[in-house]
């Protein structure tokens, strides 16, 4: 009982990092990454279809993304998705090429950034607490049914507690080496 609850809170807080990883990729740091443009959807034949299902997403150098649709029709509708994504940017075509060049972040905005990041690591801490109430609360629902003994209860609640500050303490590693990466360009 104890170890089925310890496994899916390992479970759950492993993707809430996983979550917070994906977020942190999505935050421009001014080096180009093809995942900035992952939420970008295209109107593909009056669908709306995710980029990278119509076109190549590539880094052209540091600060220049490189998007090659597979059908030339789609050039037009590509550079308007992007253009009004809202993420600032201002595509360059050239014939079948499209190319992104990401402007290089202004102090304020590195600040913003920062502050965004911790937003969001806040968030996956919160998370992760929500998990481990969740999991506390299974552990004694079980013990007030008899179905586990006090002694394994308490020591469920301190395995769930070690579990939840390791994860937390991985939270604030990546928070880290974001703001790290954003202040150092």
């Amino acid at each position: 009982m104890i170890n089925d609850i310890q496994q899916d809170v390992s479970q759950r807080m492993l993707k809430t990092i996983v979550a917070l990883k994906n977020t942190f990729t999505k935050i421009r740091t001014g080096r180009a990454h093809p995942s900035l443009l992952d939420q970008i959807n295209v109107s593909y034949y009056g669908a709306s279809t995710p980029l990278s299902q119509v076109a190549n997403v590539s880094v052209d150098d540091a600060r220049t993304l490189k998007v090659t649709p597979w059908e030339k029709v789609m050039v037009g509708a590509i550079e308007k998705a992007i253009l009004s994504s809202g993420l600032g940017l201002n595509p360059a075509t050239n014939g079948m090429v499209i190319r992104i060049p990401l402007p290089p972040l202004t102090e304020e905005r590195r600040r913003d950034l920062v502050k965004i990041v911790r937003a969001e690591a806040e968030t996956g801490r919160i998370s992760i607490r929500n998990i481990r109430r969740e999991a506390n609360s299974e552990i004694k629902e079980a013990l007030k049914e008899k179905m586990i003994s006090e002694d394994e209860a308490h020591a469920g609640e301190e395995q769930v507690q070690k579990t939840t500050n390791q994860y937390v303490k991985e939270v604030d590693t990546e928070l880290e080496l974001k703001e790290k990466d954003l202040l150092s360009m």
